[in-house]
């Protein structure tokens, strides 16, 4: 009977697979006598494919067989090299034998991961103990339970009697922003001690514009000879928090979102005419000066957050309904002194719950962005000295005027 490649395909994939992790494990092992080079690796994947033609029992039995030889292979070389990497990778190159027969696509690509985890050791020891700082793990543990535990458990339907408070949307609003700031910190860490203190300051928007203001208030008022270059990077840091504001809005209202897209994109352009007024201005580059942004994000800025937005929808929705527009609006300028992306979304949700018209939502975009840039202002009048203030509260105006000319000129 002529073969096929029907008939053989599970065996060549399994070869190869065995070749490739063997061939890698080989070269990676420094001590000449490792449990199992190329030949073993590709025997065991063999070994695999042929048992479980045989059927589930055999295979069984070979991959016993084969744990049983790791164990006393491990139990022989544990003093001089006490991982379990060698030995793992020997019952997975058994395991992909036998799951060729099921998909030699997954097996191919499971035995390409595999050869590159195990060629990456030094690499992701280096990321895992050197890189990675400790506040850094416990935000991605964080962001990982935000999003596949906590999210998974909130209803998906209105609690409360106006119908605005959804709390798996707000919640997802919240995962949404400790991702950006997660993605915020890394590019940051990656990016900043080679490009300097103009991308680290738009980096650390992300994580957080008011904190960046802050800190460059600081150097300004540390430094006047980095006072335009301080208002440059902060500049860029409330344009990186634009960004996620829009990211936001987005998220809770696409169509308010989509209404909007003029007046945000002429005040991103502001933002950007201000920020070169600063950075191409002649500075001191005696020394790169660098500075902190505290946290990807804390717990209690995660609830303070969801909190926000659920108080804001609503006591916005009660307002709308006793006050009206005005009551409403009056709500989110509050809420934006605090906390402007709280503010976005939860009047994103108000107009996408249908309890706000399109031209007063629009406006109150208007609004939370000018109430956030009071409040930044104070902050940087106060930190930064009158000079990097002033600097500061016009970069900001100069964002709101542009959105709100632009709205008018839509209108």
């Amino acid at each position: 009977m002529p073969l096929s490649w029907a008939g053989i395909d599970h065996w060549v994939v399994s070869l190869g697979c065995g070749l490739l992790i063997g061939l890698v494990a080989e070269r990676r092992g420094h001590a000449p006598e490792s449990i199992a080079g190329t030949r073993t690796h590709a025997i065991a994947a063999l070994l695999g494919c042929a048992a479980w033609a045989l059927g589930v029992q055999p295979f069984t039995v070979a991959l016993l067989l084969v744990g049983a030889l790791a164990v006393a292979a491990y139990w022989r070389s544990a003093s001089d090299d006490p991982g379990l990497t060698s030995e793992v990778t020997l019952l997975f190159s058994v395991a992909l034998g036998g799951l060729s027969h099921q998909s030699t696509t997954l097996t191919a690509a499971l035995g390409i991961l595999c050869a590159l985890l195990v060629h990456a050791k030094a690499p992701i020891q280096h990321w895992s103990r050197e890189l990675l700082k400790e506040t850094e793990l416990k935000d991605g543990l964080l962001l990982g339970a935000a999003a596949l535990i906590v999210m998974p458990l909130l209803p998906q339907t209105p609690v409360d009697p106006w119908g605005v408070l959804n709390l798996a949307a707000v919640w997802r609003v919240v995962v949404l922003f400790m991702a950006v700031g997660m993605l915020g910190r890394i590019l940051t860490r990656v990016l900043g001690p080679r490009w300097g203190l103009p991308v680290t300051g738009f980096f650390s928007g992300f994580v957080s514009s008011t904190a960046a203001i802050a800190s460059l208030g600081n150097l300004a008022k540390s430094d006047e000879h980095q006072q335009a270059q301080a208002f440059g990077c902060a500049m860029l840091a409330q344009l990186a928090s634009l960004c996620l504001f829009i990211v936001i809005l987005s998220a809770t209202s696409l169509d308010l979102m989509r209404s909007m897209a003029a007046p945000l994109l002429v005040a991103a352009i502001c933002l950007v005419l201000a920020a070169g007024t600063g950075l191409l201005k002649e500075r001191n580059t005696s020394a790169q000066t660098e500075f902190e942004t505290g946290q990807v994000f804390k717990l209690t800025s995660a609830l303070v957050i969801a909190g926000t937005i659920a108080l804001m929808l609503v006591l916005g929705a009660w307002l709308q309904n006793v006050f009206g527009s005005t009551g409403v609006l009056v709500a989110a300028a509050i809420a934006a002194l605090a906390e402007l992306h709280a503010a976005a979304a939860s009047l994103g949700q108000l107009f996408a719950s249908g309890s706000l018209p399109l031209n007063t939502a629009r406006w109150g975009v208007i609004v939370i962005l000018a109430s956030s840039a009071l409040a930044k202002s104070v902050l940087a009048f106060a930190i930064g000295g009158t000079m990097y203030g002033a600097r500061i509260s016009l970069g900001l105006a100069s964002m709101v005027t542009g959105a709100s000319l632009s709205l008018l000129w839509q209108a």
